[in-house]
């Protein structure tokens, strides 16, 4: 039975259905999501097999994917695992640790960003510019893509980390916790799908 104050109406009759509700929500976003980083994806594919084979894709002068890539995966990884442990936290009315471990993933995702930096920067002193190819373009545009997905995420996770130092978490109400958990591991899943895909686009055939 919905639930009628002076100002509002709430359609649902306890915290557990609105919970529910707002996993449900969550899951149809990361699904809209995942069509727009497939469908990148598909692109970055579709062109990489389709190249001209007098037109090397990959440059014969170019670069190897820089490895501070391998190291921010690890980075990124870590902070789904660190998010995984603030939602366990949570759950189990553990503010400190929660605090502790939302912490911890906000350094993660910041330093993620840093090493992506890093690498572009990377490339960018050995002459890989953006206009120099598709080879170049779709590096830089496919991981600039995922890396503003990825601050997008630090407002929320900033959010989380706030409230989580003060307590305002419980068992009852993870509300919160869990839908940025959700959003952290899809970005933790879409990247490591993204790099697979150019490691493999940056091997010669």
């Amino acid at each position: 039975m919905a639930v009628k104050t002076a100002t509002t109406v709430d359609p649902f009759d306890d915290a557990r259905q609105r919970h529910a509700a707002g996993v449900f929500g969550m899951w149809l976003f990361l699904v809209m999501l995942a069509m727009l980083f497939g469908a990148s994806i598909l692109g970055y594919l579709v062109v990489r097999v389709n190249a001209d084979p007098m037109e090397p894709f990959v440059p014969d002068d170019a670069p190897a994917l820089p490895h501070l890539l391998l190291v921010s995966t690890v980075a990124l990884l870590v902070s789904s695992y660190t998010m995984h442990r603030t939602v366990r936290a949570v759950r189990k009315g553990a503010q400190a640790a929660a605090a502790r471990m939302a912490g911890a993933t906000l350094l993660l995702a910041i330093a993620f960003l840093l090493l992506q930096v890093w690498a572009w920067l990377d490339l960018w002193r050995q002459n890989v510019r953006i206009d120099d190819g598709l080879y170049a373009w779709t590096f830089y545009v496919l991981t600039a893509l995922h890396a503003l997905h990825v601050i997008g995420g630090l407002v929320p996770l900033c959010v989380v980390c706030w409230r989580a130092a003060r307590g305002r978490y419980s068992p009852q109400h993870p509300e919160g916790v869990v839908y940025c958990a959700m959003y952290w591991h899809f970005l933790d899943a879409v990247w490591l799908l993204l790099y697979a895909t150019l490691w493999l686009g940056s091997l010669t055939w």
